[in-house]
């Protein structure tokens, strides 16, 4: 969504808000502005949105998405998933979680040697939502601004990448 030109002052660029959905969640929806929180609310905040178009407006052909499966070994949970935008297949996302971990800082480097393990030189560095949290607990918010942070970088580039790890 972005703001309605209604609303915005002249010379300024309308805020983004991008409202986010995740299956390990289906109770909850995700609500990240740009450079600012993340609102979690209700599944229906959808409904609530609709009622608001005099104040955001839906940006439909920016809708993105990725699908996959599921992976348990021991302690970690992979996710490999198939991000599309509209019906082309843009990109590859993984998510790493280690699960008895709660404290991302204090498993990070755990999380690389397991990911190097099958992912080798295309590891990747420490995310930069962990920069902000240093010893508070990761929160599934936390996840949704990765996959933020992601779909825009897929959304800016023009070749098919490989990216995105937690």
């Amino acid at each position: 969504y972005h703001t309605a030109w209604a609303i915005g002052t002249q010379g300024q660029t309308g805020k983004l808000m991008y409202v986010m959905h995740n299956s390990e969640y289906p109770l909850s929806c995700f609500a990240l502005f740009e450079n600012g929180p993340c609102l979690v609310a209700d599944a229906n905040f959808d409904t609530l949105m609709v009622k608001l178009k005099g104040f955001f407006q839906n940006a439909k052909a920016n809708k993105i998405e990725s699908r996959g499966t599921r992976y348990q070994y021991c302690d970690f949970l992979v996710k490999l998933g198939t991000v599309t935008m509209g019906p082309s297949a843009r990109g590859i996302s993984v998510e790493v979680e280690y699960c008895p971990c709660v404290i991302a800082n204090d498993c990070w480097n755990l999380l690389m040697e397991f990911m190097q393990s099958f992912m080798g030189s295309h590891t990747p560095g420490i995310p930069s939502v962990f920069g902000a949290k240093h010893d508070s607990v990761y929160s599934p918010g936390d996840t949704m601004v990765q996959y933020m942070e992601l779909f825009n970088k897929i959304r800016k580039q023009q070749q098919v990448p490989v990216a995105g790890i937690r």
